[in-house]
């Protein structure tokens, strides 16, 4: 305790608020976070690690991609940067109604800062990567 002017006692301490922290808000904060980052990079799905493969250290006409990339408060599965491609690949999760609505906003805010998206199911990268790669070639073109 401090004394103020007049006699009167201060707190050091700011009194505590209670608030109610959603789900969706606890997610974008923890998005932000390095640490956050760092461990989904760690931890890639199956089809982003294999995807991952054909497109680490410029294997696709040398071309730099980032895998779990964060820009602004979402996290990109995998991004170009020079051509501002961002690539993700959805699982079985993105088939709700609700999933649906989260990503076709989520491309909107990403498109709305000048990033070209394009979205691949885990089943078309394990059934035709080779497909995904020359889609994402495509975009890379049509990127320059």
């Amino acid at each position: 305790m401090l004394q103020g002017d007049g006699g009167r006692t201060e707190s050091l301490y700011l009194p505590i608020r209670h608030f109610t922290v959603t789900p969706r808000a606890m997610r974008e904060v923890e998005w932000k976070s390095r640490k956050h980052v760092s461990t989904l990079r760690r931890n890639l799905t199956t089809a982003e690690a294999k995807l991952w493969q054909d497109l680490r250290s410029r294997r696709l006409q040398g071309y730099k991609f980032r895998r779990q990339h964060p820009i602004e408060d979402y996290v990109a599965d995998f991004v170009c940067l020079s051509v501002k491609l961002v690539i993700e690949i959805d699982g079985a999760t993105h088939s709700t109604n609700e999933e649906l609505a989260y990503d076709a906003q989520r491309t909107e805010v990403l498109e709305g800062l000048g990033w070209r998206v394009i979205r691949f199911t885990n089943d078309e990268v394990y059934g035709d990567v080779d497909g995904v790669i020359e889609a994402i070639w495509d975009a890379l073109k049509n990127q320059v």
